[in-house]
């Protein structure tokens, strides 16, 4: 039975223990919140054993587990170096750290320690983006072009999100999401992805605002929008886009040669993947308005039924790091990845109007495909 140790117990927390529930071999064997009544109520509703500190957390954790960073942004950075140093695998929500330098530090500590470090998201193990991998690696689409990928999620501003509750009751914290931004929050959905399919991004030219300033009465917050160019070293040139104020769109397109693969939803595990041929009528070209669906044969991972906006196995990347540990192998979603991903996420995030094209000092390679995706 593989253990993990879990910090924090808001919102996101209730999702990784809702996917756990689908998963096999993996057992929770404590879990801290600094919030008393907050942990007395999760657990109680989980079945759970609580812990009274961090410290007790920490020197209880057993070894050759991992422990889950599932506090809000701000504490990643402070708590993912207590774990490490106290000698733990960490597994961290996005993003692993809110400066570079800190994300640097964590990187360099983990590996000094050989320690596994990786962040969320990890829906780039799930059926749909290894669907859309493997039909890039056969050639499906031909040579890709450009992408275009958007995570826009409506004008949340408006939305009643006062009212949206956990499974166990934490409330959506709308003040931490509006202060991190929706960029540093949902573009890693994608970009986890693309960065899976194509490697290291070399430049990422981006701008970001704020268009609804002081949204909860406390003063300016994180940008709203952000629309980034990506560059990759060897991959198609990327259009990503992410906000709280257009329509929603969890679209991805992979324009090719030989026609476009698409997917309609980042953030369901099961989402259809289509490809489209060009078609000529009446001299005019058209993508075919019937697409047919690309599917990969046999059994692939542990689904999870959708639970409000998502339909995700939040517990993939966990099991995959616990699955590296056991067979002694690295793991898909490194170090390096999560570093490089922390840069090219900060980067459009912090774009600003005037910032321009930013290259990037970190890399990492392609992620290995699930063996079912092969």
């Amino acid at each position: 039975m593989h253990k993990i140790s879990i910090i924090g117990c808001g919102f996101v927390a209730d999702l990784y223990l809702r996917s756990l529930q689908a998963m096999d071999g993996i057992e929770v064997a404590g879990v801290f919140d600094r919030d008393a009544a907050r942990l007395d109520k999760f657990c109680a509703h989980w079945g759970l054993p609580a812990k009274n500190s961090l410290a007790q957390l920490l020197a209880e954790a057993p070894q050759g587990g991992i422990i889950l960073n599932l506090t809000n942004p701000s504490s990643h950075y402070e708590l993912n170096r207590a774990c490490l140093e106290a000698g733990h695998h960490v597994y961290c929500e996005k993003p692993l750290a809110l400066q570079m330098p800190d994300a640097k530090e964590l990187h360099a500590l983990a590996e000094a320690r050989g320690l596994m470090l990786a962040s969320a998201p990890c829906s780039v193990l799930g059926e749909t983006a290894q669907t859309l991998g493997h039909a890039l690696r056969k050639g499906t689409a031909g040579t890709p072009r450009a992408v275009y990928a958007e995570l826009d999620d409506s004008f949340i501003p408006q939305a009643s999100y006062k009212k949206w509750f956990s499974e166990s009751g934490a409330p959506w914290p709308y003040e931490d999401e509006f202060r991190v931004g929706c960029t540093l929050e949902h573009a890693g959905y994608y970009l986890t992805w693309l960065i899976s399919w194509f490697g290291s991004v070399r430049t990422v030219v981006a701008a970001s605002a704020e268009t609804i300033p002081d949204k909860t009465g406390t003063g300016s917050m994180a940008p709203d929008l952000s629309v980034a160019t990506l560059f990759f070293e060897n991959g198609p040139v990327t259009r990503l886009t992410c906000s709280i104020v257009a329509s929603h769109n969890h679209t991805i397109r992979i324009f090719g040669d030989g026609g476009v693969l698409m997917c309609d939803a980042a953030w369901d595990n099961s989402a259809k993947v289509r490809f489209a041929r060009r078609v000529t009528i009446r001299r005019r070209l058209i993508e075919n308005p019937f697409p047919r669906r690309i599917r990969l044969g046999g059994t692939t991972h542990p689904k999870v039924k959708r639970w409000g906006a998502a339909a995700m196995n939040f517990m993939l990347g966990p099991a995959e790091m616990l699955a590296a540990l056991e067979e002694g192998r690295p793991c898909r979603l490194s170090a390096d990845f999560a570093l490089h991903l922390t840069e090219v996420t900060l980067a459009i995030q912090n774009a600003g109007e005037t910032t321009g094209a930013q290259v990037m000092t970190t890399r990492c390679d392609p992620l290995e495909p699930m063996p079912w995706a092969k």
